[in-house]
């Protein structure tokens, strides 16, 4: 036995990642059998087998092999031949590799399958197993006794892609022929109004493959609850497991669980460690409950803006006496309860997280990417953003993806509560064009083993927070009834029940909770249904759509208490447009004017593949991109569309939030992002770029906010959070673009109470005789105390009637600036504090009283950079560089700051970010040099004359590169870059 098979032999799990290769089944004459053992893939790699992505899918490999065109690209979809077209053996793949394992003694050995689309045959040194179908169900093979005594071993997996593939229509549609809907898998791979087909629906082993080695005795799918008592100060976790005994002789065991909290750092206190003697009879499953463990005040998880995201690590060991350990599980745990009820006051389902309503602001969301390509380092990213945004839920759609623990692992992180959907969709199962699969997937006991699988899964994510039978859509009767019994809650989670009452539930109830298949989370039958939409199951969701932003505002808007899907525009910005399409695709839409006045875009026909969604509504809103002035470019189209994304989404969020608790207990935007280069429904692109609106939402969605009513135009201050504010005011300051301040005003100091809107006072100036037609306004809440500001929010706005057309004039002011920045890097890892100051003069009034903007504090709990050195550049410079040469492993250079002359006083307005390699792109030979993806605290921002902000930007840079920061603005055009 090698060295390497004997490493591989101790007890754990080997991930499968590595080393695959694939071939189209049509192309290999040989059996499994022959592949895994007399005739593996040859190790040059020669054709037809091929490099393959596992975990991916078959259209991956193809594109990692470079087979296909990038399917996301430009219109090269249509250039690869659909599975409807090709017949689905042309998608049947094997995927072949080789492992090191040569367990002894004890020891077992079991090959693990996370997600295979949609059924496999596996051949393992020439031993056949079946993979039976559907998408979303964990399979477990025993291959002990099939493995080589050397320690080589060969894997070879037949893949057959789902059984009802579908056809697409010439007009495309939601769900093409509705076909899929016959199987348990995605839906959305035939094609919706946001997403082009994919051509092999998915087909490959798409998630995780392991092997996992374990003694005589293994731990299968232990369950984790918490229970609360006396207002949340007393807790137990509870846990049930099962015990599988594969020898044929009695197991005297030594069940352990380790419960510890991490302090700081890689500092961790145990806060319980027990142990338990279990007896185990011969090649049986025992079933075993831990006695509750106690704790005291736990820290608690909170959802996103109302606390920490507080995790325990959670260790459960076996060891069989007299043969050391057998097998070990852990996993992040948060204590936390969450219910979810229909709110009387409203209709709407209210949520409420450790007894604590929450206003539910987020989004929906399909999946990562339509080819699968899921990683850890990608989910990272996605869920970070949607924190940054300050939203508190996701909504897993229905014709999605059951979502990975990987996703959900970063959502119980960064506090992200979780809306999940089971594979049913109005469009495809009953209520769509054409009408079909009224009665859903073909085998509903498959639907079943699978939805039962994925909550086993899945339960132990304190950001799991509810399940839903479908969208748009309920479940067929047999399966619906299944699920609502499944997935009762546990009398204890009961939401009309208060934790006052809880504790004779353990005396009165003797099943613990832990022993039910979830218990502990709501399930309802459908997204419009008990409490979502009108909660009967019309198709009352929606708009997707422009929107004037004042309509939000409106009581008229928006009939029901919480909406499941609003959604609107998503242009990227230009460089997505040119990294994403060839340059026939860089021209912008047509106008066309009516003889109505009203505008309707014709985009190109790239861009209406790419699902574009216009700006204008012909009859119901004038184009809003025309009123900035009509674009020159696509640089000015995108610009100005970012101006758009962002004043739509802060209006939506600020609209729903402005009705909190009287008329709304929640809203989730559809969408916030695309699994492709779609031009829609999105707040940061494919490549994971932002755009503004998703800045707009990160304005919008913060705890404590304050903010104008479009409508009634009336100032408001937002509280959600559970404690009230004292002490505080508002500044309100009014520039023209001519830099004077007209109007200024410190209101008086007033209590916001929690969980509440509170109305200040009507804004005065567009009812001022001299009010000018197109003015800037920065509300700022603080703290009179300190000073400090709580939320900072700038408006550009036009008198009624008028329009932002004197802005494409002020794009030729220029106005002084201040350039500062910190750079600090750790291997690749870079982190940069840009500071921005506009040193235009503050008005006589305004420079007397104003609240200076605090800057994030660095880790001294300093706000000011105190070394800097000056350059001064004229407006002629081409570029302006602070440049340094920063070892990769060196920190802490020290501050440099640049000032910008300019000859205007006024608005810095709408700065932004953006960081580049240093290669250069011109013309047609386009380059995108930008690094994505880039966090930014801020970005799309604009600085009153006086004021300083301060922005934080962290990124990955590719080896090999000189990364520079670039600061851009609508009137700023110099390009300086940090130079690193």
């Amino acid at each position: 036995m090698s060295a390497d098979a004997a490493a591989a032999a101790s007890v754990g799990k080997l991930v499968l990642d590595t080393g695959w290769l694939a071939a189209r089944s049509t192309e290999v004459a040989l059996t499994g059998v022959e592949l895994t053992t007399t005739h593996p893939p040859d190790a040059s790699v020669a054709a037809p087998w091929m490099h393959a992505a596992v975990p991916g899918t078959v259209l991956g490999t193809l594109l990692k092999n470079k087979l296909i065109p990038d399917p996301f690209y430009g219109l090269n979809n249509e250039a690869i031949i659909d599975i409807a077209d090709s017949g689905r053996e042309y998608y049947t793949f094997w995927f072949f590799t080789t492992f090191q394992c040569a367990p002894a003694g004890n020891r077992h050995v079991s090959l693990n399958f996370r997600g295979v689309n949609y059924s496999a045959e596996v051949y393992i040194n020439g031993h056949k197993e079946i993979l039976p179908k559907g998408m979303f169900r964990r399979h477990t093979l025993d291959i002990t006794e099939v493995l080589h005594p050397e320690g080589s071993n060969l894997l070879a997996v037949l893949v057959h892609p789902p059984d009802h593939p579908g056809t697409i229509p010439p007009q495309g549609g939601q769900g093409g022929d509705h076909e899929i809907g016959k199987d348990v898998a995605t839906q959305y791979v035939e094609g919706w109004d946001w997403m082009c087909p994919i051509r092999d629906r998915n087909t490959g082993i798409w998630d995780e493959v392991s092997i996992c080695i374990t003694g005589a005795v293994n731990i299968t799918d232990p369950h984790l609850v918490s229970t609360f008592h006396d207002d949340f100060k007393r807790s137990y976790l509870h846990c049930t497991l099962q015990l599988e005994n594969k020898s044929s002789w009695l197991a005297d065991c030594s069940l352990k669980i380790q419960v510890s909290a991490e302090l700081e750092g890689d500092i961790c206190l145990v806060e319980h460690l027990q142990s338990y003697a279990i007896s185990i009879p011969p090649r049986s499953v025992l079933e075993y409950t831990i006695p509750p463990l106690f704790f005291y005040k736990p820290n608690l998880w909170w959802p996103n803006g109302m606390g920490k995201q507080s995790l325990y690590n959670v260790e459960i060991s076996v060891d069989v006496n007299g043969l050391g350990e057998s097998d070990a599980w852990s996993h992040y745990f948060g204590f936390r309860k969450v219910e979810s009820s229909i709110d009387d006051s409203t209709g709407g389902r209210i949520f409420k997280v450790n007894g604590e309503p929450i206003f539910i602001r987020g989004g929906n969301w399909i999946l990562s990417d339509g080819l699968l390509r899921l990683t850890k380092k990608r989910y990272m990213t996605d869920i970070k953003f949607h924190a940054d945004m300050n939203f508190n839920m996701l909504r897993c759609w229905g014709g999605g993806l059951a979502e990975r623990p990987d996703f959900y692992h970063f959502c119980d992180v960064y506090g992200l509560m979780v809306w999940q959907e089971f594979w049913i969709t109005g469009d495809v199962d009953g209520r769509g064009l054409p009408i079909s699969n009224p009665d859903g997937p073909l085998d509903h006991a498959l639907f079943l083993l699978c939805a039962r699988d994925t909550v086993k899964l899945l339960r132990n994510h304190a950001s799991l927070a509810l399940w839903v039978g479908g969208n748009e859509q309920v479940p067929p009767i047999d399966i619906n009834r299944a699920l609502k019994n499944d997935l009762k809650l546990h009398p204890m989670f009961l939401s009309n029940q208060t934790t006052k009452n809880q504790g004779k539930y353990l005396s009165q109830d003797p099943t613990d909770p832990s022993k039910y298949l979830d218990g502990t989370r709501a399930y309802v039958q459908g997204s419009m249904w008990d409490g979502f939409a009108d909660g009967k199951g019309n198709f009352t969701d929606g708009p997707y759509e422009i929107q004037y932003p004042e309509s939000f505002f409106k009581n008229s808007f928006y009939k029901y208490g919480f909406n499941p899907e609003v959604g609107s525009v998503g242009v990227p910005v230009a460089a997505t447009i040119r990294a994403t399409m060839p340059p026939e695709g860089w021209s912008i839409p047509i106008f066309k004017k009516g003889i109505d006045g009203y505008i309707q875009e014709v985009p190109n026909p790239i861009w209406d593949y790419h699902k574009y969604i216009p700006y204008s509504k012909p009859g119901k809103v004038h184009d809003q991109i025309e009123l900035y002035g009509h674009p020159k470019d696509l640089d000015d189209f995108c610009e100005k569309a970012q101006l758009i994304n962002y004043v739509q989404y802060r209006a939506l969020l600020e609209g729903w939030t402005s009705f909190m608790w009287t008329k709304f207990t929640g809203v989730l935007i559809w969408k916030t992002q695309n699994p492709w280069t779609g031009l829609r429904g999105q707040f940061y692109d494919h490549l994971q770029d932002q755009t503004a609106g998703f800045y707009g939402c990160r304005c919008a969605a913060e705890p404590i906010h304050v903010q104008l009513n479009l409508a009634s135009y009336n100032i408001e201050v937002v509280n959600t959070t559970s404690d009230k504010l004292t002490d505080v005011a508002v500044e309100i300051s009014v520039w023209d673009l001519d830099g004077a301040s007209p109007y200024y005003k410190v209101t008086e100091k007033f209590v916001a109470p929690p969980k509440k809107v509170k109305q200040i006072m009507e804004m005065e100036y567009p009812k001022m005789k001299n009010a000018k037609p197109v003015y800037f306004l920065l509300l700022k809440l603080f703290r009179l105390s300190d000073k400090k500001v709580l939320s900072r929010n700038f408006y550009w706005l036009h008198l009624p009637g008028k329009d932002y057309k004197l802005l494409e004039e002020y794009r030729q002011r220029t106005i002084p600036l201040e350039i500062g920045s910190e750079i600090s890097v750790l291997g690749g890892t870079y982190k940069v504090r840009m500071s921005i100051k506009n040193k235009s003069k503050k008005s006589a009034a305004e420079s007397t009283t104003s609240v200076s903007t605090m800057e994030p504090e660095d880790g001294n709990g300093l706000h000011s950079i105190s070394e800097k050195t000056t350059c001064v550049v004229q407006k002629s410079g081409l570029w302006s560089k602070i440049h340094r040469n920063i070892d990769l492993a060196r920190s802490g250079d020290k501050p440099r700051t640049l000032e910008v002359k300019g000859t205007d006083s006024g608005v810095a307005f709408f700065l932004h970010f953006s960081v580049h390699t240093s290669e250069s792109s011109t013309g047609e030979n386009y380059r995108d040099t930008r690094i994505l993806p880039v966090h930014y605290s801020d970005n799309y921002f604009s600085l009153m004359p006086g004021e300083k902000m301060t922005a934080d930007i962290s990124f990955e840079a590719p080896e090999g590169s000189k990364p520079r920061v670039i600061l851009r603005g609508w009137n700023y055009h110099l390009n300086h870059a940090v130079m690193m």
